[in-house]
Order: structure tokens, then sequence, then C-alpha cells
């Protein structure tokens, strides 16, 4: 029987702290939701209550048939005041990821996934004078305590988009929308890589890192126009070049959504999708050849790559079904072609607090029934996704 993946590929999906675990009222993403006047529509509350219902989430993930599991840890309960660490948190998180490997789900571990700490946002966040220094502290006192339990470790999540969002659009905190201050926490989050990879090799057991980017197909909306072109080639600079030159690692982690077309005339700078293209619950437009493009993208480190979040919002899950199809699909091209892909992660497991968009997309392969105790609902994508996952073929998947 002929594979479109190989024995040993990783199939999962993917949390953060913030989004699922309720309760994380020591960061600045807390912090934000209660501001008046911020982007968030609601607070994140008790988010999916994972915190406290892990164990039975992660069986029912297994018994799905991933194999594989991402989550990240919550800076803020691990140090709630600067250099003041928590046992009890520590080891709850010890006990999260006995649990993986009793299940035998291969644990990618984020250490930082879009929250900082109260009290570092409060001393400018990650442009505070002392950030990476405070940051690799964090993830050497992690490194330590639970590095053995980590197969692999993302060390940033999605450092584009904090910057991006956080100090260029102004839709994340601390919401500034400054260039300069944008070029420079990239500049700094590009660091806190560096040092989150000097922390993990110093550490307990040996993780696999790597870090977690963000690759849109970005374009310019119309290549005719100088300006739009010259915006498309700064926005490339910043999202692709400043974190995949010379980067160091032992994987890349891609992570992909959709097309972004560059455009100095919108608001946002980005360009709405073209007209009758089909879009997400998000307003993404559904442009699977771009994960395929992100790959190569990243594959040219030279490192072996790993999507580690690629998903859908929708109410239609027989379209999340179709969406998978089409982008695992991607995924297998780039194997055919050579390209050393080790897992695939989709985004996400569960319905979760979707930050500035709070809870209304639904990404999950696993719904929450927020009327119903928080409810987890086994959608027909998760199964669908399983099925790929244990026999290693698209070919039984349904995309009608």
């Amino acid at each position: 029987m002929n594979r479109d993946f190989p024995e040993d590929f990783l199939f999962g999906s993917s949390t953060a702290a913030h989004q699922v675990e309720g309760g994380n009222v020591g960061n600045d993403w807390w912090a934000w939701e209660h501001t008046p006047g911020s982007t968030a529509p609601v607070p994140s509350g008790d988010a999916i209550d994972q915190y406290h219902r892990y164990a039975e989430d992660f069986s029912l993930l297994s018994a799905l048939g991933q194999n594989a599991h991402r989550l990240s840890l919550e800076w803020s309960r691990i140090e709630p005041e600067p250099g003041e660490f928590s046992m009890a948190a520590l080891d709850h998180y010890r006990r999260v990821l006995d649990t993986l490997g009793e299940l035998d789900l291969t644990a990618f571990v984020t250490l930082h996934h879009f929250t900082l700490p109260r009290w570092l946002s409060q001393q400018g966040g990650w442009l505070a004078p002392a950030a990476i220094e405070r940051f690799e502290r964090y993830c050497e006192r992690v490194a330590d305590a639970l590095g053995d339990l980590m197969p692999y470790a993302c060390t940033v999540n999605e450092p584009q988009i904090v910057a991006l969002f956080g100090y260029l659009e102004g839709t994340h905190p601390p919401g500034l929308r400054n260039p300069m201050l944008w070029r420079r926490v990239t500049g700094r989050l590009v660091e806190a890589h560096a040092a989150a990879l000097r922390a993990l090799r110093a550490g307990a057991g040996s993780p696999q890192a790597g870090v977690c980017l963000q690759l849109p197909a970005l374009e310019p909306a119309r290549p005719e126009d100088p300006g739009c072109v010259a915006l498309y080639e700064e926005l490339r600079a910043e999202i692709y070049d400043a974190h995949l030159n010379g980067l160091e690692g032992d994987f890349v982690g891609v992570q992909y959504y959709s097309r972004m077309r560059v455009d100095p005339a919108a608001s946002t700078r980005f360009a709405p999708a073209p007209p009758g293209a089909p879009l997400t619950q998000m307003g993404w437009e559904i442009h699977p050849e771009g994960l395929y493009e992100a790959i190569e993208a990243a594959a040219g480190t030279g490192l072996p790559v790993v999507v580690t979040e690629n998903g859908i919002a929708t109410a239609d899950d027989a379209e999340r079904i179709a969406y998978l199809h089409s982008h695992l699909g991607q995924v297998a091209r780039a194997l055919r072609d050579g390209v050393d892909v080790r897992g695939y992660l989709y985004w996400s497991s569960f319905d979760n607090f979707e930050w500035a968009e709070g809870y209304q997309p639904t990404f999950g392969l696993v719904g929450i029934d927020r009327e119903d105790g928080l409810r987890r609902i086994v959608r027909p994508s998760a199964h669908a996704f399983g099925e790929v996952a244990r026999t290693g073929r698209l070919e039984g998947m349904v995309t009608s």
C-alpha cells in the first residue's frame, strides 16, 4: 500500500496555554482583555479549563489517532514575579508532559506563545533593557526542570506576529503603531530565539529546538505599483529574511494560514482577498499552494521542517475536512519533492480563545459547548484526520 507520509511522520494538533488553560491572570493578555477600548471583545476567563482537564483532553486526542501534541507553557505561572519561580507550576507542567509521554503523544513544548508576565510588560515588554536576559533565565529554569520530557521545544511562537500586531498594527498588546519599534522588536525576537536555544542546550534532556515562524504567502497586491512592491519587499525582509537568514536550531516550525496581498493604500497594509476567493471565519483567503511555498522557504535554511500550525476557522466541518485534505496534499507534495518534513500539527485541537477575535472563530477538531459546562464535541474532521494519521494516506479522507 502506497503511503503519502512516512511511517514515522508526526501527526498531531496544537494549542497555547492562554487560549485553553483559563485563569492566566498574571500575563499581559489578561490585562489587555480587561482594558477598556482594547481590541479584545471578551475576556478569556476560564478558556476551556484545560489547566484541570488536560488528562482527559490528551486521552481523547490519542484515541483519535494523533501521535503528537503541541502546547505552550505559561511564563507568568512559572515566574509570577521577577526571579520568583513557582515549583507548583513547574510540577504541574511536569505532570502535563508525563501524561503526554504515557499516551505516546510526542510533545512539542512552546516556551513563549504571545503572552508575557505582567511584570515584564510593565518594564517595557520585549523592549525592556533586560528582556532577553529575563527570557533566557526563564528558559534555563524550564530546561532544567522539564527538558528531559521535551522531545521538541519551540522557542518563540510567531515572532513576526508578535512584532507586527503588537508594534505596527496595534491590535495585540502593547497596542503600538510605530514602524521603528516594530523593526527593533523583530531584532529582539531573533535574539530571544538564540537565547532560548542556549538555555535548552545547557539544560536537562536533549530537546530538538526550533522557532515557529508564521510564513504567509506574501505578494504585492499591485505588482505594477512601485510603492506596493517596496512595501512588499520591506515586509518580506522583516517577516521572512530577518528570521530565516542564518537561522540556527534543529528544525524550523512552519505556520501557515493564508495569502497576504500587500497594499500600502489599505489601512492594515494588506488588501482584501480577490473577489470570489473562499474565505474562513477570520476573513482569510484559503490558498493551499502557499503552504508548499512556506515549507520550501523554511527548507532553504537546511534544517528539517515541521508544520507546527495550519488550520481553518469555519462553522462547516465538511469545509474543514476539505481544507485538511488540500493542505496535507501540499505537505505530501513537498515530501515527494524530497523536502525533509517531519510532521504536521493542525491548529487547533479544540475551539479556544482566539486572541482579539475572542471565542467566535471555531478552529477546533474538537468543538466546545460553552453553554454546557465546556463539553467537548468531537467533529467528523477529527476522525478524518486520525485516519490519515493511522494509514499515512490521504485517499481515505472524505472531501465532499
